[in-house]
Parts: structure tokens; sequence; C-alpha cells
């Protein structure tokens, strides 16, 4: 019975709800943080949308840290520091981030350059036919120019 019951034991408990701010400015910020800050369970929802127990935690944390009068800028570096740049839908521009910046760009130009490359390469010639070949190849064609399909039907011709 008891391990019947372990995954029902093991799951998080449900998130405490929000409670928004209570100066409508103030909530406004945070909704706009919420937005702009990525879940570390979910990774591709927002805070605002993700229904994990740290998306919680993390929207409180927005919540407490404007009503403490901190800026937008001082909310993401804590975080930035807490989690990674990869907390930041949009991460900044740095030595560290480039790859994630521009890594697709640089892939999509190393792949059309190699297109490029193996669409300019020119194909093997290749080498005429020895003169057994040829007759071999003409008494094909010949033979089938003589023979018809013999599903064929007279509308098909």
């Amino acid at each position: 019975m008891l391990t019947l019951a372990a995954p029902a034991i093991a799951q998080e408990p449900p998130p405490i709800p929000d409670q928004p701010l209570p100066q409508a400015a103030q909530e406004a910020r945070a909704q706009a943080l919420f937005d702009d800050i990525r879940c570390v369970v979910c990774q591709h929802e927002a805070i605002a949308d993700s229904p994990a127990g740290i998306a919680a935690d993390m929207r409180r944390l927005v919540r407490e840290e404007i009503a403490a009068g901190r800026t937008d800028k001082h909310i993401r570096q804590d975080l930035v520091r807490r989690y990674g740049d990869f907390v930041l839908f949009k991460p900044p521009v740095r030595l560290g981030t480039w790859l994630l910046w521009f890594g697709p760009l640089a892939a999509l130009l190393l792949v059309a350059a190699a297109l490029i490359r193996r669409a300019r390469r020119p194909n093997g010639d290749t080498a005429p036919l020895s003169p057994d070949e040829e007759a071999r190849l003409a008494d094909i064609l010949a033979e089938a120019e003589v023979r018809r399909d013999p599903d064929a039907k007279a509308s098909d011709d």
C-alpha cells in the first residue's frame, strides 16, 4: 500500500496563492517583470504563466523586492545572480552569452556557406562511353522501340 501511495506523497504541494501588491503601479511593474523572467522548471514559460511552485516563489520574491523599493534592474540582477543568465528571456549581450545570441546565426551562415560551396563544386565529368557500351546501349534502345507495354491501351499512345 505504501508503494502505491508513494507517488501521491512525493508530489509537490500546491503553491501559495499569489497576493497582488496593494498599489496598482507596483503590481503593473511586477506583471511586466513576470513576463520577462523564465521559469527555471518549465524553461519555456514565463513565471507569470507557470504553475510550478518555484515560479510562485519567484513571483513572491519579485513582489517583495518591488515592495522594498528595488529597481527593475536590481531585481533582474538578483535573479541572474541566483539562477544565471538563463532566467531572463532576453539575457544581456556579453562574452558569456555570445553563443546564445549569435550561435543560431553563425550556424545558419555555416550551413548556407556549405550549401553554396557544394552547389559551386563541379560535378565529376562522366567518361564517354566505350564503343562496346555504345553498341549495347543502341541494342537496348532498339529493343525498347520494338517492345510495347502489354498493359498499354490505344488511348495511352
